[in-house]
């Protein structure tokens, strides 16, 4: 009762000094609690939030860590690289390996028309390189759908698909396989050495894939991958002793790849993955394996059924192994080659693809041979004449015009491929008066 009556008092007050005190003064007292009410609001503002503080140090602390792992994943994939690409060549050299790696020389008689030989190393094979735009289309877009079929897609020249589907059965316990794009297979043939070419590990797997993403880097874009298929059609064996799609050309057709049909073109795609299924050596798996080709050209638009089928059945015969390589004035030739290789080193005879203009007169050639035969069967059988050389030579240049080494060059007989004209021979009696001239010189004549 008393409390309610002294706050009526109090009010009362407060309300007569509304009107009895001065404006300045109402003022004051008015803003005083708006003031105070300011003040808290701010003092709680500032009160740091607990929550907040946990959040914000949190978040901070993970971008810290993550920024520390991405940079020591950086380093980890730069020592990474740097230890699989020790020893590798560049992109540059892989271009001139691909180049140069081997091809087969030529030796001409001095107009440059008539071929005496192809020189052929054993341990290599036959190699004739020719540009993209003289190999078919159709052989170029089988070799894609075979061998890469995202090959002007893919990144860095990396079939992504071909790898997983590797990764993944390998890693069910299969043996490590597959995944090789277009251009890894290049880098294999070209770049690495026999030991590594033939292993299968996971280190000589990561070694392509760094040296196909610095060749795609070098030569990017469409006009990079049109170079990039042409090397590998130029470097890719074919089976027997033939690299690149012209010398398959030649041994399984007779004729050269810009001439292939498509179901020639489909026959030689199919090689390269099994080299024992081809035509000269199994040519029924190697039609069984041209359909197969032709299907996925099918599956993957390229061509049409129709066009597939009446590939298939295409009239194709089983060729003939090729005979021994043909060779021209063969004692000429054989001492030709062997002063080239004391000069210029047998890698670059024998696989440097040297285009040779030699001094040789083939129509004089031909006529010392005739010389040669014609003199030796014109003698008697008792005067034991089974061979005979020839050498022309013209006096003010000293050029070889012609070499006849033997009779025969291929009769064993006789040993023909013994050169008569350069080997060095036992005189025999012939030396007999010399020698005695030299005697009765000296007064040793015999009593």
């Amino acid at each position: 009762m008393h409390r309610r009556a002294v706050r009526y008092i109090l009010y009362g007050a407060v309300s007569l000094s509304a009107y009895l005190l001065p404006l300045s003064m109402k003022e004051s007292i008015m803003a005083l609690p708006t003031a105070v009410r300011r003040r808290r609001r701010m003092a709680h503002a500032r009160r740091p939030n607990l929550w907040l503080w946990i959040l914000g140090g949190t978040a901070a602390l993970t971008a810290s860590l993550a920024l520390v792992l991405l940079a020591a994943a950086a380093v980890a994939v730069d020592a990474a690289y740097r230890h699989f690409s020790a020893g590798l060549p560049t992109a540059e050299q892989v271009e001139e390996m691909t180049l140069t790696s081997f091809e087969t020389t030529k030796i001409y008689d001095r107009t440059g028309r008539h071929l005496l030989f192809e020189v052929q190393d054993p341990l290599a094979g036959d190699r004739t390189i020719v540009p993209l735009q003289d190999i078919p289309v159709y052989l170029r877009n089988a070799t894609i759908a075979m061998e890469d079929k995202t090959f002007y897609d893919n990144p860095f020249g990396i079939n992504v698909e071909g790898l997983l589907r590797a990764f993944y059965s390998n890693l069910m316990g299969n043996q490590i396989q597959g995944g090789s794009s277009i251009t890894a297979q290049l880098v294999r043939n070209v770049a690495m050495t026999t030991e590594e070419r033939f292993s299968v590990s996971y280190e000589r797997k990561i070694r392509e894939v760094i040296l196909s993403y610095e060749l795609t880097k070098r030569y990017p874009g469409k006009e990079g991958r049109d170079r990039i298929l042409e090397w590998y059609l130029n470097t890719i064996s074919y089976g027997r002793t033939a690299v690149g799609v012209e010398a398959a050309a030649k041994m399984y057709f007779g004729k050269h790849a810009r001439d292939l049909t498509l179901a020639e073109a489909a026959m030689l795609v199919a090689i390269p993955q099994y080299p024992a299924m081809n035509p000269i050596d199994d040519f029924d798996a190697a039609k069984a394996r041209q359909g197969i080709v032709l299907d996925v050209m099918v599956a993957q638009g390229y061509i049409t059924k129709a066009q597939a089928e009446a590939a298939k059945k295409a009239p194709l015969s089983k060729p003939k192994p090729p005979e021994k390589p043909r060779i021209e004035a063969p004692h000429f030739v054989m001492h030709l080659l062997k002063v080239m290789e004391e000069r210029y080193g047998r890698r670059a005879v024998y696989g440097g693809g040297l285009r040779v203009i030699t001094t040789l007169d083939w129509d004089l050639q031909n006529a010392a041979q005739q010389i040669v035969s014609r003199t030796i069967t014109g003698f008697p059988p008792t005067a034991n004449a089974s061979n005979g050389a020839a050498v022309v030579i013209r006096p003010s240049t000293g050029e070889v015009l012609a070499m006849v080494g033997s009779v025969d060059y291929f009769n064993e007989e006789i040993d023909g491929q013994v050169n008569m004209a350069v080997e060095p021979r036992q005189p025999g009696s012939s030396f007999k008066p010399y020698t005695y001239a030299a005697a009765f010189e000296r007064g040793l004549a015999r009593e």
